[in-house]
């Protein structure tokens, strides 16, 4: 059976959406191979400000909002602690193999070695595609805070800034399904 990546966003933390959403995950994919990918929410947003005032460059916006991810990996983990983490993708198929529902920490050195860009056109909608390829996944997921119309194309998701602006680009050969949906839908 094909492994599922199912991407939370970080905007969801800021409702009861969340917990709901990781409820849904446990209880619609039970016995499925599913990895959860953490937006960045409040903690990528803080990256944002940060860089604002200080002015860093984005390589290093980039890598804390790896960080933000991996907070947000703690946070999911301890609202569901028999969830695992993993941050590489050798160690989320460990997981898998093992039947676990993993959350993915993204790791810096791994994402910085696979030729990941270090912009903010480049979300954890974008990581989480990356991901999904890297691992051979079955079905992508993307869980929104945002109002989701059926009727729009990716492209234009992305002029909305419902995806990341690097979403197209990042999906234009992969064969998996994607499913782009409100957390209230899900």
């Amino acid at each position: 059976m094909q492994n599922i990546v199912i991407k939370l966003g970080g905007s969801l933390a800021h409702s009861d959406h969340l917990r709901f959403c990781l409820d849904n995950v446990e209880q619609r994919y039970q016995g499925r191979a599913v990895v959860i990918v953490p937006g960045g929410g409040a903690f990528a947003d803080q990256v944002r400000l940060a860089q604002q005032f200080w002015q860093f460059d984005d390589g290093t916006a980039h890598a804390m909002a790896l960080l933000a991810m991996q907070q947000m990996a703690l946070l999911f983990n301890g609202l569901k602690p028999h969830f695992v983490i993993a941050g590489s993708v050798a160690g989320v198929r460990q997981q898998l193999m093992q039947s676990k529902t993993v959350i993915w920490s993204p790791d810096v050195i791994e994402l910085g070695q696979a030729g990941i860009e270090a912009s903010w056109d480049i979300t954890s909608d974008s990581l989480a595609a990356w991901l999904a390829g890297a691992l051979s996944a079955g079905e992508l997921v993307l869980v929104k805070s945002a109002d989701i119309d059926g009727n729009l194309s990716l492209a234009q998701l992305a002029e909305r800034d419902i995806i990341d602006k690097a979403f197209c680009d990042s999906v234009a050969h992969v064969t998996f399904p994607i499913t782009i949906i409100n957390a209230q839908r899900f």
